[in-house]
């Protein structure tokens, strides 16, 4: 489906703008995600800091038939206008932050996208005026859901991610 107001599309969602400062994921029929536990996880990690994108309410749209969840909307700028030395700083808040969600028992398991998905690798990864945020909870995880073995190994994965992302963002 098309929307004039459509802000990114992925696998199984689309993103779309609501209004200058909202943005929605919607699920429409089956999507095979679950917006109860998106919107679970989303609220987790916000109230351990400021790096997900902040969740606001769940909706439904009447016109598109369409459950909406509805977040903050985020307005991206290019990292690559800034210098090196900026870019490290931001870099080094954003593995603070990673860190302390999982710490929490938070982890978000989605940095860098699988090779054969469509778009950049690290497209949840956006840099906005408040610094570098992280998008798309969809397949995030939480310790309490998935076992300190489960979560263990996810946490292995990001970090190595994490590397991954700093050697991009920093010599892009």
């Amino acid at each position: 489906m098309k929307y004039s107001n459509r802000l990114s599309v992925g696998t199984n969602n689309a993103v779309i703008a609501i209004s200058t400062t909202e943005a929605a994921k919607l699920f429409l029929e089956d999507t095979r995600s679950d917006i109860g536990s998106e919107a679970e996880k989303m609220k987790f990690a916000n109230a351990v800091n400021g790096l997900v994108v902040k969740f606001i309410r769940l909706d439904f749209q009447e016109d598109m038939q369409a459950e909406m969840l509805v977040m903050e909307r985020l307005k991206p700028i290019d990292f690559r206008a800034y210098e090196v030395g900026t870019r490290e700083l931001w870099f080094d808040v954003f593995e603070d932050e990673l860190n302390q969600l999982h710490q929490a028992g938070f982890v978000h398991r989605d940095l860098r996208r699988p090779s054969g998905i469509g778009g950049l690798y690290y497209d949840n990864i956006l840099l906005t005026e408040t610094g570098l945020r992280l998008i798309d909870v969809g397949i995030s995880a939480l310790r309490d859901q998935v076992g300190d073995k489960i979560f263990s190994k996810y946490i292995k994965t990001e970090i190595a991610e994490m590397a991954g992302f700093r050697e991009y963002f920093l010599n892009r």
